[in-house]
């Protein structure tokens, strides 16, 4: 076999292969075999017809035909490893000749990864938000944490903001009661937005007993984005209480003896939450310096495909977990179609020139992943799609997702390399180490790199999500 490589540009070939007819004997043989099988002719045995009578009976043309198509895939392989490409979705294949008894010739176009060249990343600067934890955060904190203790207790008065309200509804479509348009027993705290617009206004003022109407727009049921006119009526008003402040406080709310300790451990907890942020924060601006200084080509039809898989992933499984298609979900977001189209094909462009680049990182530096780092990711991913680590694992190997989890780990140590010499400082002119923050910096740069990526993930935590729905299936069966 011959094969020779055009360059058609920075991420597509041609490969022109020519194929001695001798190198076809295996698959013509094979094609002989398989036709055999197939058809039966009056005075030989099913499997021992001579070559020459199907030949006759069939046509040279047809065997000729079948051993091509087994062939071809091997002959692209070996085109493929000759010429050391590194090939994206499937190839253009045309015959352009066959000799019968002498010679195949075929080109296939194909999409291949472009050489990057990887740029100094050494100079890369970003500034990152600084660590301040004010008393006012600790207090907000605190505050919080006293809302959940807190009690309610009835009140004969009329109701105001922040009381509890029991109530009933009555929701009407053209002066008819809607089929789901009645409920009873509704506890709902006054300002809180958590039922329909306007109902806050209409209970505000109302004492135990008291009803009021008002019109407001559905948010869901049968008469969804109509304007109904909802009754409600009012059984009982409640005041919410809240715990006092003090060491006793601490001690229901806490494992500490004091407020002041519950106070320090709250400004802790903050402080590591904002490091954890500020880390986040660096490798997502340290990556789009990256991405600005790489010249990263992208295959069209690669793109084209990423952007049809963004749509579909969040069409039809996030979208569809929430209740929502996509009109509704840009009407929310206050987007035109064509915005929500830019601003996913500039997502999908991002994608993927952060795959190409950290990959070519990856095997720039020799980057490896252990088992312990890969269990690590997997626990993560489990604990964001909802399921038990041995699930997860158990629908990852299942579904062939292993790889695509290796790989997310591997770039995400390829961008903690790019970040760690990067000069990183805070809105206070500080420099940031973020080693000595955080330990576990490769780790959440492959939390960066899913964020940049989402497609795979989604994907991956759909069809793990798949697996373990089939399988628990199966077991109530």
């Amino acid at each position: 076999m011959k094969s020779a490589v055009e360059t058609l540009n920075p991420t597509r070939v041609r490969l022109t292969v020519e194929v001695p007819f001798e190198e076809l004997k295996d698959s013509l043989d094979a094609a002989y075999k398989k036709i055999n099988q197939q058809v039966t002719v009056k005075g030989f045995r099913k499997g021992k017809i001579p070559a020459r009578v199907i030949d006759q009976r069939f046509g040279r043309g047809a065997v000729l035909e079948e051993a091509v198509n087994d062939a071809l895939p091997k002959f692209y392989t070996d085109a493929v490893n000759e010429g050391e490409l590194n090939v994206l979705g499937q190839p253009e294949v045309d015959i352009t000749e066959l000799k019968d008894g002498e010679l195949l010739a075929f080109t296939a176009e194909v999409d291949i990864r472009p050489v990057i060249e990887i740029p100094d990343y050494s100079g890369i600067e970003v500034t990152v938000d600084s660590i301040e934890v004010s008393d006012e955060d600790v207090d907000k904190s605190v505050e919080q944490l006293r809302d959940r203790f807190a009690s309610t207790n009835p009140v004969e008065r009329a109701a105001a903001e922040g009381d509890v309200v029991t109530i009933d509804l009555e929701a009407k479509v053209d002066g008819e009661v809607l089929p789901d348009g009645v409920a009873t027993g509704v506890q709902y705290t006054i300002g809180s937005g958590e039922l329909l617009d306007g109902i806050d206004e209409a209970v505000t003022g109302l004492e135990a007993g008291g009803e009021a109407t008002f019109t407001s727009e559905l948010k869901g049921g049968a008469a969804e984005g109509k304007a109904a006119e909802v009754t409600v009526k009012v059984s009982q008003v409640a005041a919410r209480e809240l715990p006092e402040l003090d060491d006793e406080f601490a001690q229901m709310a806490s494992e500490f003896d004091t407020l002041d300790e519950l106070k320090a451990d709250s400004r802790k907890r903050l402080e590591s939450s904002k490091q954890y942020d500020q880390a986040t924060q660096a490798q997502e601006r340290v990556l789009d310096e990256l991405l600005k200084l790489a010249e990263v080509p992208i295959p069209e039809k690669l793109l084209a495909e990423e952007i049809n898989t963004r749509k579909h992933n969040l069409e039809h499984h996030q979208l569809g977990q929430m209740g929502l298609d996509l009109a509704k979900y840009l009407e929310i977001q206050g987007k035109t179609e064509e915005e929500f189209d830019a601003e996913t094909k500039e997502q999908a462009e991002k994608g993927i020139k952060t795959q190409f680049i950290l990959d070519e990182l990856v095997n720039k530096e020799k980057l490896n992943v252990n088992q312990e780092e890969l269990t690590e990711h997997l626990m993560r991913r489990a604990q964001s799609s909802g399921m038990s680590p041995d699930q997860f694992a158990q629908a990852v190997v299942e579904g062939g997702q292993v790889p695509m989890l290796v790989g997310e780990v591997a770039r995400g140590k390829a961008l903690a390399v790019v970040v760690e010499a990067a000069k990183v400082t805070d809105t206070n002119g500080e420099i940031v180490d973020l080693d000595d923050e955080d330990d576990d910096e490769a780790a959440e740069a492959a939390e960066t790199v899913e964020a940049a990526d989402s497609t795979e993930a989604v994907e991956a935590d759909t069809k793990a999500e798949g697996k373990a729905e089939e399988k628990a299936d199966k077991n109530e069966a």
